[in-house]
């Protein structure tokens, strides 16, 4: 018997009952479309956070105080607690602007680029006419800051040096603050009330879009002096936003940094009074965490495909029981052991394949769509792993009840009932 034949047969047995077929496809289906789909989701959500985290630059170090208690040398999140420091909790030491000017030492600090000291006013509402809106972040910096943390102008322009040094009352906006208070207007030139003092817009920063549960497009950044005279007061800083001279010098430039800031604290031991994020390093760990999620969603979705081979052994049982007498008259025309054989290792590899492709199907057509807020994407491997994983299902799970079907007896399969 050729293998036309036995693929005859096979697709014959398969014909004979559709319904059971198709229930034993979509056991393979689901299983299949569960796994590239969670494999997607979790692609999707690992791109997105890094794409958040590449926002803010990838070789920008955030400085900030803190309580003693842990370091402020390596690593990503540093200062934290630990640090085997069992001691009392102690106020930090703020960060000055004398702390920011002493990073800018080329000598010291070779891998530092720039520094921008930052301030935060709160509570500011800002006013045109007759609109009012509460910016969640107003911040008071140097011209730097807007390439250290990835922020460009769509229209206008930045503030410099000389409004920093003259203490101009200048600001640039997010998208969000100029919708609310501008609608349709042009606002470049215009000038806005910030809790009752005067700013000139210059500029509107590109939209950025929404990181998780705040709105990085409600921001207005003016010049450090203006803030400081007119809303901040002249008391430390909120942080330092340092960029490094390439994002292969981050580590160093963490290092430098770190260095300088505990001769002028004078910190001796672990427990710095701040703290230092390092985007690079974050970036690392968040890729590293997510993938072993993706993984693991993939892990758990790949049970239902164990589920569904399952259903295959169970389905292809009861079809060599229905199919005995058929089994045994083709042994008793001469129809090999390895024909029989052959034909139910087929019928369930077909089965898997059909089902496999269909899961593929579904899958695409699925991540199409937005789940939970995350755009999923597609995986190649993940299919071709997924396929290949429900072929290989069919064979091993259809191996037993062929095995079974192959060693039947032509006078006992012809005297089954």
């Amino acid at each position: 018997m050729n293998q036309l034949e036995i693929l005859r047969f096979a697709l014959r047995g398969l014909l004979a009952n559709k319904m059971r077929s198709s229930l034993t496809t979509l056991g393979i289906l689901i299983g299949v479309a569960a796994v590239i789909m969670l494999v997607a989701v979790g692609e999707g959500s690992s791109q997105s956070i890094q794409r958040n985290i590449q926002r803010l630059g990838a070789n920008t170090l955030t400085i900030s105080p803190q309580f003693s208690g842990g370091g402020g040398g390596g690593g990503g999140l540093r200062g934290q607690g630990g640090g085997g420091n069992t001691g009392p909790r102690t106020q930090a030491r703020q960060l000055s602007l004398a702390d920011a000017k002493a990073l800018t030492d080329k000598t010291l600090a070779p891998s530092v680029r720039s520094v921008s000291p930052v301030v935060t006013a709160s509570s500011s509402t800002a006013a045109y006419g007759a609109a009012s809106h509460a910016i969640s972040q107003f911040v008071g910096t140097y011209p730097s800051y807007f390439e250290a943390v990835n922020k460009p102008v769509a229209k206008g322009s930045y503030f410099f040096n000389d409004d920093v040094l003259a203490a101009r009352k200048v600001v640039v906006l997010g998208q969000t603050v100029v919708e609310e208070l501008f609608g349709t207007v042009d606002p470049i030139g215009k000038q806005i009330s910030v809790s009752g003092v005067p700013f000139t817009v210059v500029g509107v920063l590109k939209e950025t879009g929404s990181t998780g549960m705040q709105d990085a497009d409600d921001v207005a950044i003016a010049p450090l002096p203006a803030v400081q005279q007119s809303l901040s007061g002249f008391g430390s800083l909120s942080s330092v936003v340092v960029q490094a001279t390439g994002a292969d010098t981050t580590t160093a430039a963490q290092a430098e940094v770190t260095a300088i800031l505990n001769q002028r604290h004078g910190i001796k031991n672990d427990n710095a009074d701040f703290r230092i994020l390092n985007q690079a390093t974050l970036q690392e760990t968040v890729s590293a965490a997510t993938g072993t999620f993706t993984v693991l969603l993939g892990a758990v979705a790949a049970i239902s495909l164990l589920v569904g081979g399952i259903g295959i052994t169970n389905i292809m049982l009861v079809t060599v029981t229905e199919r005995t007498r058929e089994i045994g008259i083709r042994k008793a025309i001469g129809a090999p052991r390895s024909a029989i054989l052959g034909q139910f290792l087929l019928e369930a590899t077909l089965l898997s394949l059909v089902g496999g492709l269909s899961g593929v199907l579904v899958a695409f057509i699925g991540t199409r769509f937005t789940i939970a807020g995350i755009e999923p994407v597609l995986v190649p491997s993940s299919v071709a792993l997924a396929l290949g994983v429900s072929v290989g299902i069919g064979l091993f799970f259809g191996s037993y009840p062929a095995n079974r079907a192959a060693k039947l007896r032509p006078i006992q399969a012809l005297r089954h009932e």
